[in-house]
């Protein structure tokens, strides 16, 4: 299969990558390329691609289609996990900050589907990336809420593309993590213990991308060990 996993440089998404490569066909896109380089799984493998780029400020159309239909004739799974995450409290929080959060979170998935739709198979699997904290009746946290509020876009989105692609046989789906060891969460929240890892939350999302289809579509689906 041909496998398209955005947010690829570190965390969940470059475990991804790892999993995939074993038996598929993958185009990481992710700012960066530094992390690929240091690991052998990724070095002459002809089954691997890095596109590196900014998905908030990329042309598409332009920059990233022809270079993914140079290397795939058509894409089965395409998994929207870039991310970004800023923890500050409302009053704080700045337009530019809103701008940014809706760009990566929201703006690049909707943005990277549209303009691939026409080479997606039948029989696709959409698979965005979402939160719990975008999760309606989940616990909410101060300094998350444009955060959330993104992602409960995202998961809305992923219902409504599970719509609108049905008469094509593509499937859409959210996935709303729970607290997961990454890059990220570090950075946002210094010290806290996620109880996952991101080796073990791709597990997964490994498995859910290639048969969650067959279960599901159109669906948000709390992926944590905690209550809500």
């Amino acid at each position: 299969m041909n496998i398209i996993i955005t947010g690829a440089s570190r965390g969940i998404g470059y475990e991804l990558c790892k999993k995939f490569l074993q038996e598929h066909n993958v185009i990481a896109i992710s700012r960066s390329s530094d992390s690929f380089t240091k690991d052998e799984i990724f070095s002459n493998n002809s089954r691997f691609n890095h596109l590196s780029m900014d998905l908030s400020k990329t042309d598409f159309k332009k920059d990233l289609l022809p270079i993914v239909q140079e290397t795939f004739a058509n894409v089965d799974i395409i998994i929207n996990n870039a991310g970004l995450l800023i923890s500050k409290p409302i009053h704080e929080l700045s337009d530019n900050d809103f701008d940014a959060l809706f760009n990566v979170n929201v703006k690049s998935a909707f943005r990277l589907i549209r303009d691939l739709l026409p080479i997606i198979n039948s029989g696709g699997h959409i698979v965005n990336i979402s939160s719990m904290g975008g999760y309606q009746g989940s616990s909410k946290f101060p300094g998350l809420s444009l955060y959330s509020a993104s992602k409960g876009a995202l998961s809305i989105l992923s219902e409504c593309m599970a719509e609108e692609f049905k008469d094509l046989g593509i499937s859409s789906n959210a996935l709303a993590l729970g607290a997961v060891q990454t890059e990220m969460l570090n950075e946002a929240f210094p010290g806290y213990k996620a109880p996952l890892n991101a080796n073990e939350m791709a597990d997964f999302i490994y498995d859910f991308a290639i048969n969650g289809n067959k279960y599901f579509n159109g669906k948000v689906l709390p992926v944590s060990i905690s209550t809500p």
